[in-house]
């Protein structure tokens, strides 16, 4: 980690974020140290368009800057005349070329999260005034994050701020809306997919348990679909919200809920910010680095081991056992589109056990 002396308080911070909606959100607790740091700056985010949902409302930032995951010549040029020495810091949090080259253009003080030496992009240290190196499996991706601030001798803090609707875009409730479930079960990549049949007894259990379940999920039509396959197998008086939410809306449902259950993915993270009662299904996925960040949880430890099924605060996390657990790598055929095993083997019966702990 390199590390200068101290900071004279900027006035205009940028901070690039250009990966998925919970990576996005996990730079929140950064964020939010930046704003307790420097009370007077504005504090710009950059983001892909796609992920700019997760930072509607927060009100730690002056404004969302957005730019297509695939740009074209024009996006570039236009993003580089809204970017080009506007900026007194720039705060990169991931070490693909991208983010460091918008940095670099963006301000002439940059803090960075880089490759090691020895990796590919190592040489990117040489052009950045703090940085430390990327730990990609023993350090929870907040904490992570965090040593950026520390690298400004900043205070850390550790609380993620989920997205807010504007008030006249809160979205209505279910009747005795105090007894409900929401359900999300659709990651973006295969490898993270429990299975259908799985998502429908335990939709069914809650039922029985005497709460109403929403299935939520995003609009990309593929999602769409597999939701409509879960709700199809059950009873009317589930809500199928799959496409017809906003992310802050979707927050806002979910804050309200007794309980959401999900697989690794963005708004599983999201619902563990809310503060709700989370049960989370992992199976490559290295907890250690991707665990969702628990509710009033401001230890500089990692929250979670690598290895087991855990609680910490409100978030209880079921893993898939396997001896390869977690091998970190995409499922079993080493593709996004892969089946993953360790999910796959969860049984319904582990979820439920983890269910009534919350109710009860």
């Amino acid at each position: 980690m390199k590390k200068k002396p101290p900071l004279a308080p900027p006035a205009r911070i940028l901070v690039i974020a250009l990966r998925h909606l919970g990576d996005v959100l996990l730079t929140t607790p950064l964020i939010r140290s930046l704003r307790e740091a420097y009370p007077q700056a504005q504090i710009d985010v950059l983001v892909y368009s796609n992920t700019a949902a997760m930072m509607e409302g927060n009100p730690d930032i002056a404004r969302i800057i957005t730019t297509p995951s695939r740009p074209s010549h024009a996006d570039y040029r236009s993003l580089i005349s809204i970017l080009f020495r506007k900026y007194n810091l720039a705060v990169i949090t991931q070490t693909g070329d991208r983010p460091f080259i918008y940095g670099f253009l963006a301000a002439p003080v940059r803090v960075a999260v880089v490759p090691k030496k020895d990796q590919k992009g190592g040489w990117k240290r040489n052009f950045i005034q703090y940085w430390t190196e990327f730990d990609d499996e023993n350090t929870h991706t907040v904490l992570q994050l965090l040593k950026l601030a520390d690298l400004l001798a900043i205070p850390r803090a550790h609380a993620l701020v989920p997205p807010r609707p504007a008030d006249n875009q809160i979205p209505p409730l279910p009747a005795n809306h105090s007894a409900y479930a929401v359900i999300h079960p659709y990651p973006m990549w295969h490898y993270k997919r429990w299975t259908i049949d799985g998502w429908v007894e335990i939709a069914q259990f809650l039922q029985e348990a005497g709460l109403k379940v929403i299935l939520s999920g995003g609009p990309a039509p593929e999602e769409i679909d597999y939701v409509e396959r879960i709700y199809q197998r059950l009873s009317v008086e589930v809500i199928n919200l799959a496409g017809k939410t906003t992310v802050s809306q979707l927050s806002y449902i979910i804050s309200k809920a007794k309980l959401y259950i999900g697989p690794d993915t963005g708004i599983t993270h999201l619902a563990a910010a809310t503060a709700t009662p989370v049960i989370a299904l992992y199976g490559p996925t290295n907890p250690v680095k991707w665990a969702p960040w628990p509710i009033n949880y401001s230890n500089d430890a990692n929250p979670f081991q690598k290895l087991g099924n855990q609680q910490v605060n409100n978030v209880y996390l079921i893993q898939g056992v396997a001896d390869c657990v977690p091998c970190h790598q995409e499922g079993c055929d080493r593709n996004r589109q892969s089946r993953s095993a360790c999910l796959e083997n969860i049984s319904p019966e582990t979820v439920k056990k983890d269910i009534l702990k919350v109710l009860n």
